[in-house]
């Protein structure tokens, strides 16, 4: 956490362990929902060990990933975390999971007490909004083949860790059309 804290602003070691003090580390098993849609969060997540995924289930009762998150990863359900209302996003632990959770209070808290933090929660919310634009853009721009192999490209431990049912989801594909692709670059 302190590598991540000082890559997006700069903290002095007093100021690193005011806001390090104000995480909880907690722990899930594979498989655990960590938010829970229609539910309130008041987390935001760091993980340190593991992976999760986040998805919607649409009107048909059918599951969406939307992003995979690994080690030095944040998630959340920002509105639900911002406005202590009900969530949207699910959250599942794809792996066991240890994260450092901070309640929306210490993040104010931290906010008000550490100049640094808000500089860091600027710059670390910029990030996911570009990342955000980012895929709705490659989503409606490339094809499915484009961007499965930016995914890989990007993030190449999502093949070790994320099963192709997942990979599918998340590129809005079938397993079926991930495993022609596969079969298509192993040829190559």
């Amino acid at each position: 956490m302190k590598s991540h804290l000082l890559a997006y602003s700069h903290f002095t070691e007093e100021e690193i362990a005011k806001v390090l003090y104000h995480f909880e580390e907690k722990k899930f098993k594979k498989r655990d929902l960590v938010i829970e849609a229609g539910h309130v969060d008041s987390y935001q997540y760091f993980i340190t060990q593991g992976c999760v995924r986040g998805y919607i289930v649409d009107y048909n009762g059918k599951e969406h990933n939307i992003a995979f998150g690994f080690e030095e990863f944040w998630f959340g359900d920002m509105e639900s975390f911002t406005n202590n209302t009900k969530a949207h996003y699910n959250y599942q632990a794809l792996e066991d999971l240890t994260v450092l959770a901070i309640s929306k209070s210490n993040w104010d808290k931290i906010s008000n007490e550490v100049p640094a933090f808000i500089e860091y929660s600027r710059n670390l919310f910029r990030n996911a909004m570009i990342f955000q634009q980012n895929r709705i853009a490659k989503h409606l721009m490339q094809t499915a083949e484009q961007r499965y192999e930016q995914l890989i490209y990007e993030n190449p431990k999502v093949l070790q860790r994320i099963s192709l049912k997942n990979i599918a989801s998340y590129l809005g594909v079938t397993p079926e059309f991930i495993s022609i692709l596969r079969k298509k670059a192993a040829q190559k």
